[in-house]
């Protein structure tokens, strides 16, 4: 309850302006799973040389993993959309040519 002759009214909460709403990278790629076989073979190569009979079973877990398809179910984020979409009912109506709205 508030003391005897104080306001009742609420005062409204000021948030500082922002010029436009965004999430930064909102698309993650993910890295791809024969980066780490290739990095192998080729140190397999370094160490070795090319051709040699050490690195074969390296070589062929490389062209097994790039003979894989590549999966199509990733889908972007939306997100920086919406907030675009959003953003004129969060900021609420400003002032333009000495009208309000």
């Amino acid at each position: 309850m508030p003391a005897k002759g104080a306001s009742t009214r609420l005062n409204p909460v000021r948030l500082q302006t922002i010029p436009h709403l965004r999430v930064r990278r909102p698309n993650q790629h993910e890295q791809n799973p024969c980066v780490t076989v290739m990095s192998t073979m080729l140190s397999c190569w370094a160490s070795s040389g090319f051709g040699s009979e050490n690195c074969a079973a390296i070589e062929t877990q490389l062209k097994k993993c790039m003979d894989q398809p590549k999966s199509q179910g990733e889908k972007k984020n939306t997100i920086n959309y919406h907030l675009m979409r959003m953003y004129p009912k969060v900021v609420g109506p400003q002032k333009r040519d000495g009208k309000l709205g």
